[in-house]
């Protein structure tokens, strides 16, 4: 059994894989859930991915685990990694694209997570990440509308707003909603005139508002960078 962990900025997602299947998901919000859940476990390999907490002291409480990887940019990946600047990619982007090279082999992918920002992520169909874009997230949106201007407000999503809002509230939900699915239909839709076999993969906290609003047709794989994380895990493992 594999663990695999991605560490963001309020919580840490853990996966445990039996193979390339993933058997349990968990999910915890401080360091003190997680040390006992990894202490206790008993497994073959652990792999890290953290952009808060010190990933080689969280490593370290995997106690009896037999192997035990942390995913920075040098670590061998099973993609061949083009960005020009390695060492300032996200490591849950590099998990991602991983993810995608797992499930779509030799085949083109974009990768859009969408969380605090969106984000683009490109492999073309040789395994070569080369880059992408990012924008804004949703939420994101709605405060930068709020806090960059005196008199307008706080709004939150709401997940289906009219094309003509008739209110301040519903103009911004319109503007931010209807916008942001239109860059995101857009955006695929350009990628999409230069890769026809493009596989369009959707991750992230908000995949739930965009996975029926889109008009690319889309995979949505909550999973993702877990499973990406195993794919790199067990890459390393083999070698």
């Amino acid at each position: 059994m594999n663990i695999a962990i991605d560490y963001g900025n309020s919580s840490a997602k853990v996966g445990v894989f039996d193979g390339h299947e993933l058997v349990e998901r968990k999910i915890f919000t401080s360091p003190e859930q997680l040390r006992p859940f990894l202490q206790n476990f008993s497994g073959d390999c652990l792999i890290i991915s953290s952009v808060s907490q010190d990933a080689a002291e969280v490593a370290s409480w995997g106690v009896h685990i037999k192997k035990r990887f942390i995913l920075t940019s040098s670590l061998p990946l099973p993609i061949e990694n083009r960005y020009s600047t390695p060492k300032t990619l996200g490591v849950d982007r590099l998990a991602g694209v991983c993810g995608a090279q797992a499930l779509f082999p030799k085949t083109s992918a974009l990768v859009i997570d969408a969380g605090t920002c969106i984000t683009f992520d490109f492999l073309d169909s040789g395994g070569n990440f080369l880059g992408g874009a990012i924008s804004p997230g949703l939420r994101m949106r709605f405060q930068a509308v709020h806090t960059f201007t005196k008199r307008l407000p706080q709004v939150e999503p709401k997940g289906n707003s009219p094309l003509i809002g008739d209110s301040t509230e519903s103009c911004i939900q319109s503007g931010v909603e209807n916008g942001l699915v239109a860059e995101i239909d857009g955006i695929v839709s350009q990628y999409r005139s230069l890769f026809p076999d493009l596989k369009v993969i959707l991750t992230g906290g908000d995949v739930p508002f965009f996975e029926n609003r889109l008009k690319a047709p889309i995979f949505a794989v909550p999973e993702l960078v877990l499973s990406g994380l195993n794919s790199i895990l067990i890459h390393n493992a083999r070698s």
